[in-house]
C-alpha cells in the first residue's frame, strides 16, 4: 500500500485526468477506456486520476465508478500512482473512498460536498470524515462553491494527517498565494484549473498540474511543465499559442465543453471519447466539423 508520504513524493509534473468513454446509448465503454489507458503507459505523467471531473464522476453510479477504477488500476497500477474521486456527500463519499481503496488505488481526490452554503466547521468535519475512511493520502479539490480561505486550509492541514495536497480549481493565483504563504510546505500545491493556467501557476512556484490535454497528447502536457519550470518563456508561449489557447477557446464556448470537446477530438485521432452524459452538453453538428478540422494538428503529434 502506498503511504501518503510516498504518494506525495511522486506527484511532480503532469497528472492525467482521463475521460470516461461512453457508447452512443451512454452506457460505459470499458474497452474504449482500456484503449485510451494503454496509450498512457509510456506517457511522461506522474499520476492518473480515475473517474474525476474530466471523467464525468458526477454522472457515474458507484458501481460504474468502481468499474472505471478497476480498469484503470489494471492498466496503469504499478506504472504510475492511480488516484480516484470521492465526495458529494459524507455517506456517499465514504462509500466511494472505501471501494476505491479495495480496488487498489494509491490515493484519493476529495470533491466538495454538493451543498454549497455551509460554514467552515461543517466543512472541516466533512473532509475529516472522508479522509478517515482511508489510510491513503488524500488531496482536497478546491472548485466551484468550495473556495476555502487560507485559515480554513490551515485548519484542514492541521486536522487531517493524511492530507497531502490541495488541488486548486479556482485559478485565482492571488488567493492561492495567500493560502500557500499561510500553510507553507505542509501541503503540496497542485494547479488544477487547466493547461491554459500553467504559466500563471508556475510563476508562483507550483510544479505539479492536472492536464486534460494529456488525453490527446501527454507529450504536449509535459512540454508545458518543462518550459514553465525551466523558465523558457519563448517556448512556453509558442506551445500555448499553437496547441493550448485555440483548444481552450473552443472549450469556453459553452459550459461543459471542457469535456465534450476533448472527447470528440479524441474520437478523431484514434482514441475513444464518445458522447457526454447530461447535464453536460454535446457538440452541435457544425462544431463537429470544426473538431474534424482541428484534429490533424493533434493527430500529427501522436
Amino acid at each position: 500500500m502506498t503511504t501518503p508520504d510516498a504518494l506525495r513524493a511522486q506527484l511532480s509534473g503532469v497528472i492525467a485526468f482521463p475521460v470516461t468513454p461512453f457508447h452512443d446509448d451512454l452506457s460505459l465503454n470499458l474497452d474504449g477506456l482500456r484503449h485510451n489507458l494503454q496509450a498512457l503507459k509510456e506517457a511522461p505523467i506522474c499520476a492518473v486520476v480515475a473517474g474525476a471531473g474530466t471523467g464525468e464522476f458526477h454522472t457515474l453510479s458507484p458501481d460504474e465508478l468502481r468499474q472505471v477504477i478497476e480498469v484503470t488500476v489494471a492498466e496503469l497500477g504499478g506504472i504510475v500512482p492511480v488516484l480516484a474521486a470521492a465526495g458529494i456527500s459524507t455517506a456517499l463519499g465514504v462509500q466511494l473512498a472505501q471501494q476505491a481503496v479495495a480496488a487498489g488505488v494509491d490515493g484519493l481526490l476529495l470533491f466538495p460536498a454538493y451543498y454549497p452554503t455551509t460554514d467552515d466547521d461543517a466543512l472541516l468535519e466533512y473532509y475529516k470524515t472522508l479522509a478517515a475512511a482511508t489510510p491513503l493520502g488524500v488531496l482536497i479539490y478546491s472548485r466551484d462553491s468550495f473556495n476555502p480561505s487560507p485559515a480554513l486550509v490551515q485548519r484542514l492541514a492541521d486536522a487531517i494527517p493524511n492530507l497531502i495536497a490541495l488541488k486548486d480549481g479556482q485559478g485565482d493565483t492571488r488567493r492561492l498565494q495567500q493560502i500557500m504563504d499561510k500553510v507553507g510546505e505542509r501541503l503540496l500545491w497542485i494547479g488544477g484549473a487547466g493547461d491554459d493556467a500553467v504559466p500563471s501557476y508556475y510563476s508562483i512556484g507550483i510544479r505539479t498540474y492536472t492536464s486534460s490535454i494529456a488525453n490527446l497528447d501527454p507529450e504536449i502536457s509535459q512540454l508545458l511543465h518543462v518550459y514553465a519550470s525551466t523558465g523558457d518563456s519563448a517556448a512556453l508561449a509558442a506551445t500555448m499559442k499553437r496547441y493550448v489557447l485555440p483548444l481552450y477557446a473552443f472549450r469556453a464556448r459553452r459550459k461543459g465543453y471542457e469535456v465534450s470537446v476533448m472527447k470528440r477530438l479524441m474520437d478523431q485521432i484514434g482514441l475513444v471519447g464518445g458522447p457526454v452524459r447530461p447535464p453536460l452538453a454535446d457538440l452541435r453538428p457544425a462544431e463537429l466539423t470544426e473538431v474534424e478540422q482541428m484534429a490533424p494538428l493533434w493527430r500529427s503529434e501522436r
